[in-house]
């Protein structure tokens, strides 16, 4: 039986960076141009305002972006007065990240609109079609973390 040949374009993990990567582009510019957000600190706006008092390390694991992505999108947010950093009592090492309430209000403006950009790309689906999409994305995300850690 001879090897499957590489194809990229028919080669899976690069379908969904690629996919990942243009629907991530497209949504980024409509931030920059309406909120003067990138899509790392867009991240870390969603994870502080739904997980009040997280620290830099659990954005980190929420999101999959490295630490300096979530360092630099954090210092950008703090000094535009959108995030507070205030002790973390349980580990003087790191900081609880709070929303302002300029982060509050920033984050209950694009809220709806990244909804609605959400439904102007996926409305069309038909909604089992989209329960299944997002078990199987799930059932890769955790299938790639078994294989990385050896499984």
């Amino acid at each position: 039986m001879a090897a499957k040949s590489l194809i990229l374009d028919d080669f899976i993990p690069y379908r969904l960076s690629v996919t990942s990567n243009v629907v991530s582009d497209v949504i980024a510019s409509a931030y920059e141009a309406l909120f003067g957000l990138s899509i790392p600190e867009w991240r870390v706006i969603a994870v502080v305002a739904e997980n009040d008092g997280v620290t830099q390390q659990e954005i980190c694991a929420k999101t999959r972006m490295d630490k300096v992505t979530v360092s630099r999108a954090t210092i950008a947010l703090v000094d535009r007065g959108l995030i507070v950093r205030t002790p973390n009592r349980a580990d003087r090492r790191s900081r609880l990240l709070t929303l302002t309430k300029a982060g509050q209000k920033l984050y209950a403006d694009v809220a709806p609109k990244a909804i609605e950009f959400e439904g102007r790309i996926f409305n069309h689906f038909p909604v089992e079609e989209l329960d299944r999409f997002i078990s199987m994305l799930r059932a890769i995300e955790a299938r790639a973390l078994a294989v990385g850690d050896g499984g």
